[in-house]
């Protein structure tokens, strides 16, 4: 009897507890009452959460950009009701407040959010549109990342629309439900005037929300970006969304994109859409954008999620979720007819090119570049291509030689495709994500072969890479040649300032200028006694950056010739001699043979995906 008791206890305490969560509501209000000073007004009431006192986090970081950004320092005039009386307020983390609410029922919270900050994952808010970045603007309860919640935008009186994948509230204007913060936090808000359109593709419905203006064709997009969605969606099989969002933020010059959950923010320059490369980018932004819909957002790495809003979300993976997200691009505009086969491989081959010739390739190793995304990625310095690599430059050459490797093992039977759509279904069965481990495993058994040589050498470790033994096996020859041929380098490149110098921004690695001692921030007066303004007089700038050897006076020179500089360190004269040297960069000409062997065709044709 004791025993039932003690069950029937537990069984309505816990029942009690259940019934307490579910009746606990989040809800905000968003209105603008100053856009034009870049300011949201942000009302979050909770109510059914009976406590002494309640903490609300604002997250310090947006997945899918791995810096902390420290949200919160943009919040301004926190204050809180409780049972409709004033509640004491306490800062008690940099990102965290305490309502001292004394069990009431209703807990009813405003701030303001400054936010004049322009990219795809920074809120940003004007006279002519807000967009709100999720993580910069929304706080969650402390240990309710799971609640559901509801965001009813106020649109400024000038504004008439609201574009987001979050789910609409039936019949409830503007307002939309998460099911928890991650949903929240993965949906951006356009609210404003913004163009939309619509089209369908892979069984989706697509809404294309165009903020800015732009000499864009709403006609041709519908069906270009509905060619480009449904290459993805042919390799992993299905699409897991009923409706996508794409928000464009169109600017004078504009790029970039954060992918989310069914929606996208992407940065474009509103008036080169009338142009093939202009055009071609923003085709190659949207290839790369939607294919983080599998890749990252569901076939991810097992450290990015359920994400810590707090801290750093370290990974050695973000060499696949970026890096062969860049390579996948390239594979969806050839797929999707917009590049040729020469194109495709030309384009790769520069991919190649770019990590080749970057000196910190030697230094820092894939894995090593993703897990320190938070500290260099984001943060780069005068130094950086000196001793790092970016994940996304190095990840996308793994991904060419990887795929390679996977065609010419099964003799174009499977590819890097049958890798990432197995991989994505093993994270859909398990409900999270994968380790280094289980990727390579998985890739070892798709290809039949081990890869612990390939991880040692391309992941973990820095080795040159074998790109010509890679494109062989698809009867592609690689030549390669100097960058500049018989042309001297310094390895310096610096900013025109308004007195008529040359500001250093930059010392290449083992260069002319690095061994002589030339530094970042020296202010070169005169070249060889030459001031520069008049070793300038020849030449027409596109821009203030510039390299040394745009000059005449260092291209006339020959290979080994002494390059004597007179510049200003730290206010004090300085003479620098450096002995010019030989361009260390190189170029890759790929040419697709004609004489290739059945394997190679085989191995060309997969690859290319027929």
């Amino acid at each position: 009897m004791f025993i039932k008791k003690s069950i029937l206890g537990l069984v309505l305490l816990l029942t009690c507890i259940m019934t307490a969560k579910a009746q606990v509501k989040i809800g905000f209000e968003v209105s603008f009452k100053e856009p034009q000073a870049h300011y949201a007004e942000v009302q979050m009431n909770i109510s059914g959460l009976a406590k002494d006192y309640v903490d609300v986090k604002m997250p310090v970081w947006t997945p899918g950009s791995y810096l902390v950004r420290e949200f919160e320092k943009s919040v301004e005039e926190f204050k809180a009701t409780a049972g409709g009386k004033a509640a004491k307020v306490e800062k008690v983390r940099k990102n965290t407040w305490r309502i001292f609410s004394a069990k009431a029922n209703n807990i009813k919270i405003n701030y303001r959010v400054y936010a004049f900050e322009i990219s795809v994952r920074t809120p940003f808010i004007d006279e002519s549109h807000a967009f709100l970045s999720p993580t910069g603007i929304f706080m969650h309860p402390d240990g309710m990342i799971k609640s559901p919640s509801t965001v009813k935008i106020i649109p400024y009186n000038t504004w008439s629309k609201v574009s987001t994948g979050l789910e609409p509230v039936s019949g409830q204007a503007f307002t939309y439900k998460a099911t928890d913060f991650d949903i929240l936090y993965d949906s951006p808000i356009e609210v404003g005037n913004q163009d939309v359109f619509e089209f369908m593709a892979a069984g989706v419905r697509h809404e294309v929300a165009m903020y800015g203006g732009g000499n864009y064709d709403k006609e041709k997009l519908k069906v270009d970006m509905a060619k480009i969605v449904e290459e993805p969606t042919k390799v992993y099989g299905e699409n897991p969304n009923k409706h996508y969002v794409f928000i464009v933020h169109n600017f004078l010059r504009g790029g970039g994109g954060l992918e989310h959950l069914n929606s996208t923010t992407l940065g474009a320059t509103r008036n080169a859409y009338n142009t093939e490369a202009g055009y071609k980018g923003f085709l190659a932004l949207v290839a790369h954008e939607y294919h983080h819909l599998w890749n990252v957002k569901r076939l991810r790495p097992v450290a990015l999620g359920p994400f810590d809003y707090d801290n750093e979300n370290y990974t050695t993976n973000l060499w696949v979720a970026e890096g062969f997200t860049s390579y996948y691009e390239n594979k969806y505009m050839h797929r999707a007819g917009f590049n040729d086969a020469p194109t495709f491989v030309n384009d790769l081959a520069g991919a190649i090119g770019t990590v080749v010739n970057t000196p910190g390739a030697k230094y820092q190793s894939a894995a090593s570049s993703s897990y320190d995304a938070w500290i260099i990625g984001y943060r780069p310095n005068e130094n950086s291509r000196n001793n790092s690599i970016s994940y996304y430059s190095k990840g996308e050459v793994v991904g060419i030689l990887m795929d390679l490797e996977i065609i010419n093992a099964t003799k174009g039977q499977k590819s890097l495709d049958d890798v990432m759509k197995a991989m994505y279904l093993q994270c859909k069965t398990l409900k999270r994500g994968y380790t280094d481990a289980e990727f390579k495993a998985m890739v070892e058994k798709i290809s039949g072969i081990s890869f612990t040589n390939f991880w040692t050498k391309y992941i973990n470790g820095v080795d040159d890479i074998e790109y010509k033994k890679y494109f062989e096996y698809a009867g592609i020859d690689v030549a390669t040649e100097n960058a500049t041929p018989n042309k001297p380098v310094t390895g310096t490149s610096g900013q025109l300032t308004n007195n008529g110098t040359i500001n250093v921004t930059s010392v290449a690695r083992n260069s002319a200028a690095w061994i002589a001692g030339l530094n970042v921030n020296d202010e070169i007066i005169s070249l060889d006694g030459v001031i520069v303004n008049d070793a300038l007089e020849t030449i027409k700038l596109r821009s203030p950056q510039l390299s040394l050897e745009t000059l005449p006076l260092v291209t006339k020179k020959n290979i080994g010739e002494v390059l004597k500089l007179k510049v200003k360190r730290d206010g004090l004269d300085k003479e620098i001699a450096l002995t010019l040297k030989e361009n260390p960069n190189v170029r890759l000409k790929p040419t697709i043979k004609e004489d290739a062997t059945p394997a190679q065709k085989a191995v060309f044709a997969k690859w290319l995906g027929k």
